[in-house]
């Protein structure tokens, strides 16, 4: 079985599903992309972990991290391996050191579990074929030139108005609103903050 190799190109509020967001994977030869719709729980998480924001308090998924490093397992790859009556399936490839083993998984919560460890997600043909999305070099270009945004938890974009509150703040009184915003689990605003902090560094 022959693997193709994705990579995520963004994250974004469905426009279709009300509560749920888009995940697309592009293939990393080639250009085709695979639109996944994933729950606000895992949009979040996958965006905390892209963003590398620390949360004070260990999500679902950075508990799955800890519980397997402790039982001294690694995670190898992450397989989307089949899509049946339009719903994915996934494995979450694992390992003891002696002993291969996989996992089945939503595609979301494993993509989420692999950003954590670092792994390659990877697809197959058959897969990419039925629900993949070929784009054309025209399409491309405007795809690099206006990139999709991670978005954790709000299809709302930042207004102007926003944007220029943030960049009038005093770098003390930001780091004081980032923690602020960590505490409240606000990781949308988090980002926003850390994003103006960084254009300061």
């Amino acid at each position: 079985m022959e693997k193709i190799q994705l990579e995520i190109l963004g994250l974004s509020s469905s426009q279709s599903q009300t509560g749920s967001f888009a995940l697309v994977l592009g293939e990393r030869e080639g250009n085709r992309r695979l639109p996944i719709i994933i729950g606000m729980f895992e949009a979040q998480s996958i965006a905390i972990q892209i963003e590398k924001i620390n949360p004070n308090r260990p999500l679902t998924h950075d508990l799955f991290k800890t519980f397997a490093e402790q039982m001294d397992v690694s995670i190898t790859e992450i397989l989307i391996s089949d899509l049946k009556e339009g719903v994915f399936y996934s494995k979450i490839m694992c390992t003891d050191g002696t002993k291969d083993f996989e996992l089945d998984s939503r595609p979301s919560d494993a993509i989420a579990i692999g950003l954590r460890f670092g792994v390659p997600i990877y697809t197959v043909e058959s897969v990419l074929s039925e629900a993949g999305i070929v784009l054309s070099d025209l399409e491309e270009e405007e795809d690099e030139n206006d990139e999709m945004t991670v978005k954790s938890s709000s299809s709302t974009t930042p207004s102007s108005t926003a944007k220029e509150s943030l960049s009038q703040t005093s770098t003390d009184e930001l780091n004081k609103m980032l923690n602020d915003a960590l505490d409240k689990e606000d990781y949308e605003r988090a980002a926003k903050i850390r994003d103006e902090l960084n254009k300061r560094n």
